[in-house]
């Protein structure tokens, strides 16, 4: 059984050909053209934690497929009432074709994994955020900004050798973007406080990653020497949800992290701005930055929804055992 639980999970090629698929289900939907890969299909949408995008874009996802999403909190799940994380899955999974969850922790989405009959999917835990960094790719595509490929097959000029630099927490995107780096070979800079840098058992997985992919990763707590020449500025809050008791000792470390237009005037020209939202105006990203030109939040956060479909229609082929998809 293939899940979707971190980009970590997958080969180069595999994680383009599902940006392939993404690419080419998102040009028919631009064009008017229906796309029923999974007619018939039920997605179950389990969110222990609450969300905008993720709701939104899988609900509307599996639908535009031709399928049917069922959400489902805590109030609707007994899981929330104390059963064993072994027993929905069993049952959850013997009703539905697939299952995403949005989780606090990594650990209850592998459990829940290791019961299920279908793929799941993760739409973040406090570890990986992995559909949000397909769809931060998506819109690097979208901007001539990724590592020239023949299995994308794009036609535009684009910035081979692109330079990503992740400023802030080194949280579960922090994380995420050392993974597909890591995988797919472009260097990632990332400048966080020295008591919030990532992990180094998640360090040493994209080390190990870049000996073969060719990626360059450095790490350290200079916000201005990561962002010089870099094609990519990218950050996120520095209070996600749950951290709520943490927010007056993170305001006073992350004080000088803020991504303004200092920071981006080092940036390469053509340089873009993306963050995963939802985002605090005047801290982790000044105004003029978030809502100036070099910012593409929206074509990012829209771009949840054809990444989404394009793992969906993927998980699905590889787990029927599909020798190919025609698309």
């Amino acid at each position: 059984m293939r899940h979707f639980l971190t980009i970590n999970d997958f080969s180069k090629d595999e994680i383009l050909a599902m940006l392939k698929l993404a690419i080419d289900i998102k040009h028919k939907h631009e064009r008017g053209e229906q796309t029923p890969y999974l007619a018939g299909k039920t997605l179950a949408m389990i969110f222990e934690k609450s969300s905008t995008r993720t709701r939104v874009s899988f609900q509307v996802g599996i639908y535009q497929l031709g399928g049917f999403g069922i959400f489902l909190s805590n109030s609707d799940l007994q899981l929330g009432r104390g059963e064993i994380i072994r027993d929905s899955s069993a049952v959850i999974s013997s009703m539905v074709d697939m299952i995403m969850i949005r989780t606090h922790m990594h650990e209850r989405l592998l459990e829940f994994a290791k019961y299920s009959s279908v793929p799941v999917i993760n739409g973040l835990s406090d570890a990986f955020h992995p559909m949000q960094l397909l769809a931060d790719y998506l819109t690097m595509i979208e901007n001539g900004i990724y590592v020239d490929n023949k299995i994308l097959n794009t036609p535009q000029k684009c910035v081979s050798q692109p330079i990503v630099a992740y400023i802030g927490d080194g949280n579960n995107m922090a994380n995420s973007w050392l993974m597909l780096a890591s995988k797919l070979g472009f260097e990632l800079r990332l400048a966080c406080p020295k008591a919030y840098s990532p992990k180094k058992e998640i360090l040493d997985i994209a080390y190990k990653n870049a000996e073969s992919s060719g990626a360059k990763i450095t790490l350290c707590e200079d916000i201005f020497e990561v962002a010089k020449g870099a094609n990519v500025i990218t950050t996120d809050t520095w209070v996600s949800m749950g951290q709520e008791a943490e927010k007056e000792q993170r305001m006073k470390d992350f004080k000088d992290y803020k991504v303004d237009s200092k920071v981006m005037s080092l940036a390469e020209k053509g340089a873009i701005f993306l963050h995963c939202l939802p985002a605090y105006r005047g801290l982790e990203v000044s105004e003029d930055v978030i809502d100036g030109a070099q910012s593409r939040i929206i074509q990012e956060a829209h771009n949840r929804l054809h990444a989404q479909k394009g793992v969906m229609v993927w998980l699905d082929s590889q787990n029927s055992k599909k020798a190919t998809l025609q698309i």
